[in-house]
């Protein structure tokens, strides 16, 4: 056994589904606005994650125009059956455009092509597959009861899917309303069949402090199930925010080659108050089976910080992806934009990128000029070198951003008097929380969040002087604890004319992530 840290996955990598193909495990997490959507994961141990590739990679695969922050796309299921990987997830378009619902996309490859979604007749949220041992196909998701008992109770449906088809057909069945009397939000559920039973898991409590996860069991995929007499089976608000780790929950079951039980699910790790920036993480316990029913953590009964795990390598302990320490180059997998690929926003340039300057701000919920990384550290710096543009209302800089509606922007104006401006964006509104100049017009400088904590120092730094601090922004003006929503932070750069036509292409020379815990 080696003790391996937890998270697996650190940063904003919610909502994880498992599954394992001989002996190697493949993972994929929820990306909301976020594109590439659906990052894909693979592992020989469980500990040490390499991404592969992304599901949803291909300009128009599915419609972000106007969907705002944490909209999108929702926990995806992954499965494997008869050579092909299996994949539900649900778009949500909180405007209600006619652009959400529940699809399904497929492939031989987890690391891609991935095929077109094939849309389903499906109502609600987080879908689900199960292939039963007979060759039938279930797919089972959570919307809000129609008949509700209490406020934001749901329901839990199946229905057969057609593989062939690829659609759903015969009669619908609601199979589970929630453990506990007058919990919210029974979700991410997910059916198993072991030792000829048939397992519902889902969550409870929604999906922050109160998370939990449920377990119930039946004799048939359609029912009636039996709900554990010791549910919920995991949660930690019992222990308070001070906790480590919380919100616990949204959990999906594995069985190792060697016949063991595993489970990833995301928590939450709060610092400096009851805040977690670095948004909800993918975590890793052990399970066990004791008179039919899963124990998670046996002995502990916790998500604990590191988590003992067979046949580990001393130097998978720490391989989370964002440890590395450098340049983070263009084909890194890691760069993300918001509604659009990085690829439609910016050019790969040499180390780092070229901006198209559009009108569009990240207070748009648009397409915005803008690449960005996950937070995964504490504790990190994250440098880029830019050059000023000529505009006057042009912009090029550094964002840590939340949402379209709470970011913080270190910009270097443009025009022939350029500034570096520390900005805070809150509810919309904008507050200048610092200047300085730039002595050295038309010269590279060196932008820098320095984040220690919940301190977010914003430096500039030119050639020959040293580093100057423009401003310091507090981290819990921008977790989602404060501002709602779903997701951690992002860090990355962009570029903008706001409002104006503009012409202009900002170069961005280099971006480094540098992790100082």
């Amino acid at each position: 056994m080696t003790a391996v840290g937890n998270p697996v996955l650190a940063g904003c990598y919610p909502d994880p589904t498992i599954c394992r193909v001989q002996d190697t495990f493949y993972l994929v997490t929820s990306t909301f606005e976020y594109l590439p959507g659906l990052p894909v994961f693979r592992s020989t141990d469980l500990a040490h994650w390499e991404q592969v590739g992304h599901v949803v990679d291909r300009p128009g695969m599915l419609d972000y125009s106007g969907i705002a922050s944490s909209g999108g796309l929702y926990a995806p299921t992954l499965r494997h059956h008869d050579g092909l990987f299996w994949l539900v997830c649900t778009l949500v378009d909180q405007d209600d455009a006619g652009r959400g619902g529940n699809f399904l996309v497929t492939a031989e490859d987890p690391a891609g092509p991935w095929s077109d979604p094939v849309w389903l007749d499906a109502d609600g949220i987080d879908p689900s597959i199960l292939f039963d041992d007979d060759g039938r196909a279930w797919v089972h998701g959570t919307r809000l009861a129609r008949e509700p008992e209490w406020f934001h109770q749901t329901e839990v449906w199946v229905r057969e899917l057609d593989l062939a088809q690829r659609a759903l057909v015969g009669p619908e069945h609601v199979i589970w309303t929630g453990a506990v009397r007058g919990a919210v939000w029974a979700e991410a559920p997910h059916l198993y069949r072991i030792d000829g039973a048939y397992y519902l898991l889902a969550a409870e409590g929604g999906t922050e402090f109160h998370h939990a996860v449920s377990v119930a069991r039946a004799d048939a995929v359609t029912g009636p199930y039996e709900g554990y007499r010791g549910n919920p089976v995991l949660t930690h608000r019992d222990l308070g925010h001070g906790a480590q780790i919380v919100g616990v929950g949204h959990a999906d079951l594995v069985q190792a080659a060697d016949g063991g039980w595993w489970a990833v699910l995301l928590g939450m790790r709060p610092y400096g108050g009851y805040h977690h920036n670095l948004g909800r993480e993918t975590f890793l316990v052990p399970v066990a089976w004791e008179e039919g029913w899963p124990v998670f953590a046996p002995g502990l009964g916790r998500v604990a910080p590191t988590v003992d795990v067979p046949g580990v390598t001393a130097s998978a302990r720490a391989a989370t992806p964002g440890a590395r320490s450098g340049p983070v180059l263009p084909g890194d997998l890691r760069w993300t934009s918001v509604r659009a690929l990085p690829r439609e926003v910016a050019s790969p340039r040499g180390h780092g990128w070229d901006l198209p300057v559009r009108p569009t701000t990240l207070a748009d919920v648009a397409v915005a000029s803008f690449v960005g990384l996950r937070q995964q550290h504490r504790d990190v710096d994250v440098r880029a070198v830019v050059l000023p543009l000529p505009g006057a209302h042009e912009e090029v800089g550094l964002a840590v951003r939340q949402s379209e509606r709470h970011h913080v922007l270190l910009d270097v104006t443009g025009g022939p008097d350029p500034r570096v401006v520390a900005v805070r964006v809150e509810d919309g509104h904008r507050t200048v929380l610092g200047e300085a100049p730039v002595d050295v017009p038309g010269e590279p400088v060196v932008l820098t969040v320095s984040v220690r904590g919940q301190d977010y120092r914003l430096l500039l730094e030119q050639a020959g002087r040293p580093p100057v601090t423009v401003a310091v922004a507090d981290g819990r003006w921008l977790d989602s604890v404060t501002t709602g929503g779903f997701l951690g932070l992002w860090i990355g750069v962009h570029a903008t004319s706001h409002g104006r036509p503009s012409t202009a292409t900002a170069r961005v020379e280099r971006v480094e992530y540098l992790p100082q815990d």
